[in-house]
């Protein structure tokens, strides 16, 4: 039985969460909307156009969509040398892999721009696998990233838990019958988290990291060697 130590990148692993604020406030305003920042904060964790949606509404322009994702890309992008990932966010997923999970990113980051939260983590050695909303038909909140996520692992939803700082993560997870972790290094409020399906909270990675032998992680069994295989 293997299991999976899942993990939302953006405002979990890596501090980028008001960035990604900035560049779609930035963008939005270019395209002439008028967004409060706390509104688009509160947004972020969702697919790019989930994102749109979410912020203007069914009855929008789509035809602005494309532009918008593109102006919010190239303003974040001016980022991407120097996002910093949050502390002990590589020592917790070498942890975790070294005691037998199977760790495997979340996200909505298209492939160049999680190339570079990959470079602020500096724990390859760690990642097995990374599932994107690029992969699936449906981003979060939609279970689908999850599932996606599960079968990259090749683990079962009871064996594992999923890591995230948003309501859109709590929600997927939750979806997916996966076990729920939130963090407040995302800026969004540990009720909030709570209410979408988090069964605990931490402040960040680190404090996560110190208290794992009583998270929710100490609470998954470990794998079984399989009847007549040779034993390491």
């Amino acid at each position: 039985m293997n299991r999976a130590a899942m993990f939302d990148v953006d405002g979990t692993l890596v501090d980028t969460n008001h960035l990604h604020v900035t560049s779609w406030w930035e963008a939005l305003r270019q395209a002439g909307h008028v967004v409060p920042m706390h509104a688009v904060h509160r947004a972020i964790g969702l697919p790019g156009e989930d994102l749109i949606a979410h912020l203007l509404g069914d009855d929008r322009d789509t035809d602005q969509d494309d532009a918008l994702k593109a102006a919010h890309d190239t303003l974040y992008a001016t980022y991407f040398e120097r996002l910093p990932g949050f502390d002990s966010a590589a020592e917790l997923l070498r942890t975790l892999h070294g005691s037998g999970w199977r760790v495997v990113l979340v996200t909505s980051a298209g492939s160049t721009e999680l190339e570079a939260l990959r470079r602020a983590i500096g724990a390859d050695d760690a990642i097995t696998a990374t599932a994107s909303a690029d992969d699936v038909s449906e981003g979060k909140p939609a279970p689908d990233p999850v599932h996606h996520a599960l079968d990259l692992a090749d683990a079962s939803a009871h064996a594992s838990v999923f890591v995230g700082d948003s309501v859109w993560d709590m929600k997927a997870a939750t979806r997916a019958g996966v076990t729920c972790v939130g963090v407040l290094c995302g800026g969004i409020p540990r009720r909030d988290l709570e209410e979408a399906g988090a069964g605990a909270v931490y402040q960040d990675p680190a404090e996560l990291l110190a208290r794992l032998d009583d998270s929710p992680f100490a609470r998954v069994p470990q794998a079984q060697p399989t009847a007549g295989r040779e034993q390491a």
